[in-house]
C-alpha cells in the first residue's frame, strides 16, 4: 500500500482518525457541515509520523523504558520524555515526506500565516478528551518554520504531561500516532468557545457561550476573563460581560504577541447579543451531526463564524433512553443500595433483570424514573416523604425540580396515595416466629437453586436462568418479607418521632437497635472477630498472612502449625459470607471466595486490636446497652402526664423494632447469594466459550448483557468488536459521578441540605447513628487497603454490607453516600458507632490522618486543627 503523508480536509471525515489523530478527522467532517465555516488546510498523517520514528530505532529502547516507569514517579517521567522529545525533534525530515508537505503548501498559499496543530490519535474520541495534552502553534510563517513546527508537534507526543494521562488511563504509548493539522490562520476580531451543553449543569438544552476580543488562545489558555453567556432554545438566559484587559493578535513577521486593550473597549462585550444566539446554533448543527455534545473553538472574522475545532465533551453524565421526547426525571438507585461505582454490562442488566421496577441504565448507573409520582399531588406527597425519609438529599432534589414548575407535567389528584410512611405499622404480630420462617424461605430458595442449576449448560443454563430471575423476584416480592421489612422501619420512624416529641431525645432508636437479633450483616462483621480468635495464638500464621499476595493462600496454611485450623475458619466463614464483596450488586464484581486476599487485612486488624472473645463481648454489651436504654426511657415517659399509655406504646414498638429491624438485612444476603450461584454457572459457560475459541478471555462475558449472552451461547459467536467498545466505554464511566437526580435534559442534582444549625466550616450531612466521636480520620477507598489503629474513624465513598467486617475495628463513619436506612447506617447503630452520611465529597474534603469530630447525633463532621 503507497504511504500517503499529507491529505486535505476536504479528503477526511470523522472516521479517520487512524489516519489524521482525532481534530483532523473532527476538522475534516466540520469541513462537510453544511453552513459551517473551517479555515482551509491539510494533514500531515500518522504514516508520516511512523515513517518519521523509523528514522530513529533508539526510540524503541526508549518506549520500552518509558512504558516501565510508575506515573508517580515524576521526575523519571519528566527526564525520559524530554530525552524522547529531543530526539524526535533532532531527526532530519525524510526526503518524501518533506516534499509532501512542501507541494501541500504551495498549494494553500506558502506565504501566508498557518496555525500548526497536533492531533493524536487518542484524541477527541467521546470517550475521552485529550484537550491539551499536546501542542499548538500560531501564526507560523514560511516553509522552514512549518516543518519545524510539525516535528514539535510529533515530539508533543512525549510531553510529560501527555505522558502521565496516558500512564494512567492505561492508554499504551505504542498504540497512540500523531498526525499533524497545518491550518490557514484568521485573524479574528473575537474568538471564544461554545459547550453545547451546560459544562456545570450537564443540562443538554442549555448551551454555554465563552467570547474575548483577539485570538482565542488568551481564553483558552486562562489569560483572560471572558464574557459569559448560557443560551436555552435561541434565547440568552443568563449573562455577565468580563473586564478585558488583554487580547492575543497575530504579529505580521508569525508568532503572537499580548496587546492591551483600549480602556474604553475592555468592558465592552466581545460579541453581540445575535452574535451570541448564531453561534449557538451553528453549535446545534455540529451536535446534530456528531450525535455528541461538543466543545467548540470558534473565531468571529468580518461579521462571519469560523469552526477551529470540535472536540466531544467528555464529562457529562449520559441520560437515560427514552426515546419519546418527553420529560423524565429519575432517581439514582446506587445511591439507595450503596454503590455508585460504574457497573459492566452483566451486571447492569441482571440488575435490571432481577429488580422489582423497572430500572434505566446511564452512564454504567441504575435510574428509576419517578415522573408520574412526582406529577399528581397525592403520590407525590408520599414519595417525597420516603426518600427524605431516607435520604434529604434526594428529597431537596426533587422538590428544586418541581419548584420550577417546567419539567414535570401537572396530573390531576388521583385520590389517596396509601399509607403514609411513618403511619400505622404493617399489619403483622410481632412475632419472631415471622422471622425465622421468612429466613427459612429463603435458604431454600438458595438450596433449590444450587441443586436445579448443577446439571443446565449451553443455551438450556441461560432459559434455566430466566425462569430463576422469576422466582427471585417472588422471592423478594413476598408480601410477608416486605410486611417485615416495613415493621421494622416503621417502628424506628415512630420511636425517633414519638420519643423526640415527648422526651426531646433525638434518634432514641440508635441505642435501642443495638445488638438487634438476626442482622446477617452485623453477624458477618461479628464472625470474622471469631476467626481472628483461631488465628491469633498462632504466630507462624499471623507472619504468614503479613506476607500474602496471592488468592492461593489458603492450600498453604496446612503446612504451618496451626494452619489447618487457620484454614477451617477461613473456609468456614467464606461458605457463608464468600459471596459478598464490595460493590455486590453488580454480578461481575470478584466476590470474596474468589479473591480472598481481601478480608486478610481484616483479620490482621482484628488480631491487633481485640482479646480473644470480642466478638460476644461486643454482641453483649451492645445487647444491655439497648436494655438500659429501654429500662431509662420508659421511666421517663411513665413520670409524664397519659405516662402509662405512652410509656406501653413505646415498649410494644422497642419489641417491634428489635424483632424486625435485623431481618432488614436479609433479603440482600438472599439476592447476593442467589447472585453467586448464577455468576458461577455463567463463568464455567464461559470457560467452554473460550475453549471453543468464541471468546479470548471468560471475563469478557461481563461486558455482555445478558441477553446478549444468551445469543452468543447460543451460536457459539462473539463480536469482539462490541466487546472493545464496551471495555472502552465502562473506563470513561468511571471516571464520572452519578447524581442522585437526574433529568431528561442532561441536568445531574444533588440537592443540599439547607440547614443553619451547624457550625462555621463544618461538613454538613445525615445523622444516622448517635454519638459525638473525636479521632483519626482514615479516608479508605478500598477495603483491601484497611490498616486501622484503635480509635480510627473511618471516611469512605459508600458503605455497602461488605464493609461491615470493618466496622468492628472503628469507632465512627463518615460517607459520601447512604441514608437513615441503608446498609451502613443500619450496621452503625448495631454497633454503635456515631456516624454521619452523604457528606458530599468527604473523601476529598477530609485528608488521610487529620483528626475530626463526628455528631452522629446532630449530623455534622467537624474537622480539627
Amino acid at each position: 500500500m503507497t504511504e500517503q503523508y499529507v491529505t486535505g480536509f476536504h479528503e477526511v471525515d470523522e472516521t479517520q482518525g487512524a489516519i489524521v489523530g482525532g481534530k483532523g478527522a473532527h476538522l475534516g467532517a466540520l469541513s462537510r457541515i453544511d453552513g459551517i465555516r473551517v479555515p482551509a488546510g491539510f494533514c500531515v498523517t500518522t504514516d508520516a509520523f511512523r515513517r518519521v520514528m523509523a528514522e530513529a530505532p533508539s526510540i524503541d529502547e526508549q518506549l520500552d523504558q518509558l512504558s516501565r516507569l510508575n506515573p508517580d514517579d515524576r521526575e523519571a517521567v519528566r527526564t525520559l520524555s524530554a530525552e524522547i522529545r529531543r530526539t524526535i525533534e533532532g531527526i532530519v525530515l525524510p526526503d518524501d515526506v518533506a516534499v509532501a508537505i512542501t507541494r501541500a503548501l504551495a498549494e494553500h498559499g506558502e506565504g501566508v500565516a498557518y496555525a500548526v496543530r497536533s492531533s493524536a490519535t487518542a484524541e477527541d474520541l467521546p470517550t475521552a478528551s485529550f484537550a491539551g495534552q499536546q501542542d499548538t502553534y500560531l501564526n507560523i510563517v514560511g516553509l522552514a518554520a512549518i516543518l519545524q513546527h510539525v516535528s514539535r508537534c510529533w515530539a508533543s507526543l512525549f510531553t510529560e504531561r501527555a505522558v502521565t494521562y496516558r500512564q494512567r488511563n492505561g492508554i499504551d504509548h505504542r498504540t497512540v500516532q500523531m498526525a499533524v493539522v497545518v491550518q490557514k490562520m484568521v485573524f479574528p476580531q473575537a474568538a471564544g468557545v461554545l459547550f453545547t451543553a451546560d459544562p456545570v449543569t450537564s443540562n443538554r438544552k442549555v448551551a454555554s457561550v465563552e467570547a474575548s476580543f483577539g485570538l482565542g488562545e488568551a481564553l483558552v489558555s486562562g489569560l483572560v476573563n471572558a464574557d459569559a453567556y448560557r443560551v436555552r432554545d435561541g434565547e440568552i438566559i443568563d449573562r455577565a460581560i468580563a473586564t478585558k484587559r488583554i487580547a492575543i493578535h497575530a504579529l505580521s513577521a508569525g508568532g503572537t504577541e499580548e496587546q492591551a486593550i483600549d480602556p474604553q473597549r475592555q468592558e465592552q462585550p466581545a460579541l453581540t447579543d445575535a452574535q451570541v444566539v448564531r453561534i449557538v446554533q451553528l453549535g446545534r448543527r455540529i451536535e446534530a451531526h456528531f450525535g455528541h455534545p461538543q466543545d467548540i473553538e470558534w473565531c468571529l472574522v468580518d461579521e462571519d463564524f469560523h469552526i477551529v475545532q470540535s472536540r466531544p465533551i467528555t464529562t457529562l453524565f449520559p441520560v437515560p433512553e427514552a426515546g419519546d421526547g418527553e420529560n423524565h426525571v429519575y432517581v439514582s438507585v446506587g445511591h439507595q443500595q450503596m454503590m455508585t461505582d460504574a457497573m459492566k454490562p452483566l451486571g447492569v442488566s441482571m440488575w435490571q433483570l432481577t429488580a422489582m421496577a423497572p430500572m434505566h441504565e446511564a452512564g454504567g448507573r441504575l435510574f428509576v424514573e419517578v415522573t408520574p409520582r412526582l406529577a399528581s399531588p397525592a403520590s407525590r406527597a408520599g414519595l417525597l416523604e420516603m426518600v427524605g425519609r431516607g435520604d434529604p438529599l434526594v428529597r431537596d432534589a426533587l422538590e428544586t425540580v418541581i419548584d420550577r414548575g417546567d419539567l414535570i407535567p401537572s396530573l390531576p389528584d388521583q385520590g389517596p396515595a396509601g399509607p403514609r410512611p411513618g403511619g400505622a405499622p404493617a399489619p403483622i404480630e410481632t412475632d419472631p416466629a415471622i422471622v425465622t420462617e421468612l429466613i427459612e424461605h429463603g435458604q431454600a430458595s438458595i438450596a433449590a437453586l444450587r441443586h436445579d442449576i448443577r446439571t443446565k449448560t449451553g443455551p438450556a443454563l441461560l432459559d434455566f436462568l430466566l425462569e430463576a430471575f422469576q422466582e427471585h423476584k417472588r422471592v423478594l416480592g413476598d408480601p410477608l418479607s416486605m410486611q417485615a421489612i416495613m415493621a421494622g422501619m416503621e417502628a424506628t420512624w415512630w420511636l425517633n418521632d414519638q420519643l423526640e416529641e415527648w422526651l426531646g431525645e433525638k434518634n432514641a432508636a440508635d441505642t435501642l437497635t443495638l445488638s438487634a437479633p438476626g442482622n446477617i450483616t452485623s453477624e458477618m462483621g461479628l464472625a470474622l472477630l471469631d476467626v481472628a480468635d483461631v488465628i491469633r495464638p498462632h504466630p507462624e500464621v499471623v507472619t504468614f498472612l503479613q506476607g500474602v499476595e496471592d488468592d492461593g493462600f489458603l492450600s498453604e496454611l496446612p503446612k504451618l502449625a496451626g494452619g489447618t485450623e487457620a484454614r477451617d475458619a477461613i473456609e468456614a466463614y467464606l461458605d457463608r459470607y464468600g459471596m459478598r464483596c464490595a460493590g455486590e450488586i453488580d454480578i461481575t464484581r470478584p466476590r470474596w471466595s474468589e479473591r480472598p486476599t481481601t478480608l486478610v487485612p481484616l483479620i490482621l486488624d482484628n488480631i491487633k486490636l481485640f482479646e480473644p472473645g470480642a466478638a460476644e463481648r461486643r454482641f453483649e454489651q451492645g445487647r444491655q446497652a439497648a436494655q438500659k436504654k429501654q429500662e431509662e426511657l420508659l421511666e421517663r415517659l411513665r413520670a409524664l402526664p397519659d405516662g402509662e399509655r405512652k410509656a406501653d406504646e413505646t415498649r410494644r414498638m422497642i419489641d417491634r423494632v428489635r424483632t424486625f429491624i435485623g431481618y432488614r438485612e436479609y433479603p440482600k444476603y438472599v439476592i447476593v447469594s442467589r447472585y453467586f450461584v448464577y455468576k458461577q454457572a455463567l463463568l464455567e459457560e464461559a470457560e467452554r466459550l473460550v475453549r471453543a475459541n468464541v471468546l479470548r478471555k471468560k471475563e469478557d462475558i461481563f461486558y455482555l448483557k445478558f441477553q446478549e449472552l444468551h445469543e452468543v451461547v447460543r451460536t457459539n459467536r462473539a463480536d469482539d468488536q462490541l466487546i472493545h467498545r464496551r471495555k472502552d466505554a465502562f473506563r470513561s464511566y468511571q471516571a464520572l459521578t452519578p447524581p442522585r437526580v437526574l433529568t431528561s435534559e442532561g441536568e445531574g442534582i444533588s440537592g443540599a441540605y439547607r440547614r443553619d444549625d451547624v457550625p462555621t466550616g463544618a461538613l454538613v450531612g445525615l445523622p444516622v447513628s448517635n454519638g459525638v466521636v473525636e479521632g483519626r480520620a482514615r479516608v479508605i477507598l478500598d477495603m483491601a487497603e484497611a490498616d486501622l489503629e484503635a480509635g480510627d474513624i473511618l471516611v469512605t465513598a459508600y458503605t455497602d454490607p461488605s464493609w461491615s467486617p470493618l466496622f468492628v475495628a472503628i469507632e465512627g463513619l463518615v460517607t459520601e453516600v447512604g441514608g437513615l436506612m441503608t446498609h451502613g447506617a443500619v450496621v452503625a447503630r448495631e454497633y454503635g458507632l456515631p456516624a454521619v452520611v452523604g457528606v458530599e465529597h468527604a473523601t476529598k474534603r477530609i485528608r488521610d490522618g487529620q483528626r475530626i469530630r463526628v455528631h452522629g447525633t446532630d449530623g455534622y463532621v467537624e474537622i480539627l486543627p
